[in-house]
């Protein structure tokens, strides 16, 4: 690409998308550019990532001429906007058809026979990527579908742009779906089908932060508000900031994306900064392989979400929140868009929340498909429209962070926990579960179990129990691993299910619960081939910033190939083990993010905890 402004003129429908999402073109002639152009230019730089789904959703890619306008009127370097652009794996940027099948590619899907789909999609619909009419589908990273895989999100631009989800998905629904597109083909799948546990009295009566998922309309206010709504930011506003944050600290609410940190010494250090504004990101970028707990509650509850990031904001005194929305999540981009302006339309959002005197509005930013903008400032990053690429540390969010001003920022789980401790007190929150894992946890189980879905139980339950309270195994069948935490996770061997899944009894085991995946494997999966695609995940998920992960992904992913296609002697085999290990102890010691950290840490499991690569040779 030439990356000086392409001659390429935009098509009018371009045209009219940034009209919608940026405005007219807003780059000043003489002297103001001279002197206010840096300025300016920084402060649209925000626009950006808004703007480039806006030509997507118009077109079905981003053109040279549609990216040569977007950079005129947001006064931003061609370069630097490809850069972005070709940063996102959503994004195109080359022409395409309109319609496009994004078939998932990734674990949870491949443990349902996503290969097989794959295969017999390309036998039925040619190769993947082709330009031709009406539509071409492609391979696809996690769609969040995890519970109902293999999965398809079938994508068709124009204005408005529709988009449609199938899972579980045959071939034949594929070629249907390109044939006559998301707008009469997809069946709605109540969100609630995804929560087992509310099928049954029982169940439902020990649920606390999906309890009213399958029980209030998502879309109405009244009916949250019946079910209990607001009632906790109204005792909020009562206790007052300094109290909100004592019973958070005192409830040993930790946060429930995988670090696990305190988030009660978060706000409490938002807080006490002098520097204004303040900012709060909710991160419902989900992206790790196997986790929808956040798209099943946004889908079903998502008046929660904005009473939970209310409570914070006025506690912290964050006075404007985003919620980075996973790109994949069509339906519950729009179930919290509605509830948004809804709740701004009634007082609940805006210049005066509630008449209580304190202002906060909230804003989504929706992601393009990048597992890196999980990372907390990777977020930042992408939401000021720039790559999402992770920043160095310090200094903390806490300090500098959205726009350089101190910033909390905690995962969609971690947030709704709130409210059970604005209504019964950080004690009460506390005295469930464990001393050191407080509360109840959000998991989510899928693989090789006869209910799959999203189960929230106290923290002490162990695996095994897990397992058990999903169906087990399907029948004739027996368990070989369970892969808990994800792709950043490990394997957990059939015979080692009986430890508690606490932060500490993981911890113990020399694992991780990460964000709460459980995905279970049974005898009839190829353990090999599932290795290669975690390999395959990190080398594409990878931002490139740090040499230990760019390049460490890649030679992870050579080796293990090399030794899984059994054209090497043992003698090569065990030499590529051991370029494995040290390219893992690099990667885990040297790169900058968390990425980089865990690229390894699942490949090392299944090698010394499952024997996986013993024997395999010529």
């Amino acid at each position: 690409m030439d990356l000086r402004f392409p001659e390429a003129e935009p098509t009018l429908a371009e045209v009219q998308a940034l009209d919608a999402a940026v405005g007219p073109s807003l780059v000043a002639e003489g002297w103001e550019r001279e002197y206010g152009g840096a300025h300016r230019a920084e402060a649209l730089r925000h626009r950006l990532l808004p703007a480039l789904h806006a030509l997507q959703d118009r077109v079905g890619y981003i053109s040279p001429g549609g990216l040569g306008e977007l950079c005129r009127r947001l006064d931003v370097p061609p370069a630097e906007a490809y850069g972005v652009a070709s940063f996102y794996a959503m994004f195109s940027m080359r022409e395409r058809p309109v319609r496009v099948a994004h078939v998932c590619a990734d674990l949870a899907c491949q443990a349902l026979g996503a290969g097989a789909l794959l295969d017999a999609v390309q036998a039925q619909c040619g190769d993947p990527n082709q330009t031709g009419v009406p539509g071409t589908w492609q391979p696809s990273p996690c769609l969040g579908l995890c519970e109902r895989g293999p999965a398809m999100l079938v994508t068709e631009a124009g204005d408005p742009a529709h988009e449609a989800v199938v899972a579980p998905a045959i071939a034949d629904d594929v070629a249907v779906a390109l044939r006559v597109g998301p707008r009469n083909f997809g069946v709605e799948v109540p969100v609630v089908a995804a929560v087992p546990q509310a099928a049954t009295p029982a169940g439902a009566a020990g649920l606390v932060l999906l309890q009213r998922v399958g029980i209030v309309d998502p879309a109405s206010l009244d009916d949250y508000r019946a079910h209990g709504g607001y009632q906790a930011l109204r005792n909020a506003v009562t206790m007052g900031p300094l109290d909100v944050i004592r019973e958070v600290t005192e409830s040993n609410l930790v946060g429930r994306g995988g670090a696990a940190f305190p988030a009660g010494r978060k706000w409490a250090a938002v807080a006490n900064q002098p520097v204004r504004t303040h900012y709060l990101v909710c991160n419902a970028d989900e992206s790790e392989p196997g986790t929808f707990k956040d798209r099943v509650i946004i889908e079903g509850d998502p008046f929660s979400l904005i009473e939970s990031m209310t409570i914070c904001a006025f506690a912290t005194g964050c006075e404007q929140g985003y919620i980075y929305l996973r790109g994949e999540y069509p339906r519950a981009c729009e179930h919290l868009q509605h509830a948004i302006s809804v709740a701004r339309d009634h007082g609940y959002l805006g210049a005066n929340v509630m008449g209580l005197g304190f202002s906060f509005d909230i804003e989504i930013v929706r992601g393009a498909g990048a597992y890196i903008c999980g990372e907390e400032t990777a977020i930042f990053n992408s939401i000021e429209g720039y790559r999402g690429e992770p920043r160095n540390k310090p200094p903390f969010p806490v300090e500098v962070g959205l726009f350089g001003k101190p910033t909390v920022v905690n995962n969609v789980e971690t947030l709704v926990n709130v409210i059970p401790i604005m209504l019964h007190g950080g004690a009460a929150f506390a005295a469930v579960g464990t001393p050191a894992s407080t509360g109840t946890k959000v998991f989510c189980v899928s693989g090789s179990v006869s209910k799959p879905g999203v189960y929230e139980v106290p923290y002490g339950m162990t695996l095994r129990e897990m397992i058990e309270l999903a169906g087990g195994v399907p029948a004739g069948r027996s368990l070989t691993a369970v892969l808990l935490g994800g792709a950043a996770g490990s394997f957990v061997p059939a015979d080692d299910i009986d430890f508690p899944l606490t932060i500490e009894g993981a911890r113990e085991h020399n694992t991780t619960l990460g964000s709460g995946v459980v995905m279970v494997l049974d005898d009839t999966i190829d353990l090999l081939t599932f290795l290669r695609r975690i390999a395959a995940f990190f080398r594409d998920e990878s931002c490139g910033q740090c040499v230990p992960c760019r390049v460490g992904t890649v030679r992870q992913e050579e080796a293990l190939v090399r030794i899984t296609l059994g054209r090497q002697s043992r003698a090569e085999n065990e030499l590529d083990v051991a370029l494995l290990r040290e390219v893992g102890r690099v990667m885990r010691d040297a790169s900058i993010c968390g990425l980089g950290h865990t690229a390894w840490s699942a490949i090392e499991s299944a090698i010394d905890r499952l024997g996986a690569l013993q024997g395999v040779d010529a």
